[in-house]
């Protein structure tokens, strides 16, 4: 996990030896289910290191690591656990829910945290539009994640109501985000939202524009956010 490790201490971030072999656990359980399921298109050792842990753990850059012991954390539409277990690894204090659609993806999520030994890690599964109005979940959660899922007006609609009012979602997103960020004031401003900070990760290994979109929760959403499964990705709010 050299690519890894060094590209962590650039962001100021420094992985034991423990948590290091936590990630090659989490490459070799990441390739061996993806013959079966379709988790990523990425499995080259290096190209995983860098395009999915590393680029998870820039998240880490919107949490203040005094505050990562109390933070509840949603990870929505995770996928194969992408940002949320890596963020896990590095800040085992935090409390997470890994939202996935796909009950294929849960399982192998469960045999996965099994194998890391991780604790106080949820698997929820469901769409965002529906888990949002349980109320186990709605506006629980003090930091939301979310990685290449949807356009921001859409995405923004699916994961604020997660939020707590003082809570912020962290949406990582990459090249020109300039429209797509302003298409998006409509809707962080219906769902209680305001944008705080569009922060650039300036890492070399990664070799793209990446940014994370910092959204700050202010005030409780409207109850009828999100709307039903299908429609914020169907009738954007713009």
């Amino acid at each position: 996990m050299e690519k890894l490790e060094s590209g962590a201490q650039k962001l100021g971030l420094h992985l034991s030896p423990g948590q290091l072999e936590q990630f090659e656990v989490y490459y070799s359980e990441l390739v061996d289910w993806n013959k079966r399921i379709n988790l990523t298109s990425i499995t080259d050792y290096e190209e995983v290191q860098i395009k999915h842990f590393l680029d998870s753990l820039t998240v880490a850059m919107a949490i203040n690591p005094k505050d990562a012991g109390s933070l509840r954390v949603i990870d929505v539409g995770t996928g194969a656990g992408l940002p949320g277990i890596p963020l896990k690894i590095l800040l085992p204090d935090i409390r997470l829910t890994l939202l996935e659609a796909t009950a294929k993806k849960a399982k192998f999520l469960l045999h996965l945290i099994d194998r890391l030994g991780l604790d106080n890690v949820e698997i929820a599964v469901g769409r965002a539009e529906e888990a949002a109005h349980k109320p186990q979940y709605r506006e629980k959660f003090d930091l939301v994640l979310s990685r290449a899922v949807a356009s921001l007006p859409v995405l923004v609609e699916l994961t604020l109501p997660f939020c707590i009012a003082g809570g912020r979602f962290v949406a990582q997103k990459k090249g020109d985000i300039e429209q797509e960020v302003k298409k998006s004031e409509k809707a962080i401003a219906a769902m209680g939202g305001r944008l705080s900070e569009i922060r650039p990760i300036e890492l070399e290994e990664l070799g793209d524009k990446r940014y994370l979109i910092i959204i700050n929760k202010e005030k409780s959403t409207p109850a009828e956010y999100p709307r039903r499964p299908g429609m914020p990705a169907k009738r954007p709010i713009i």
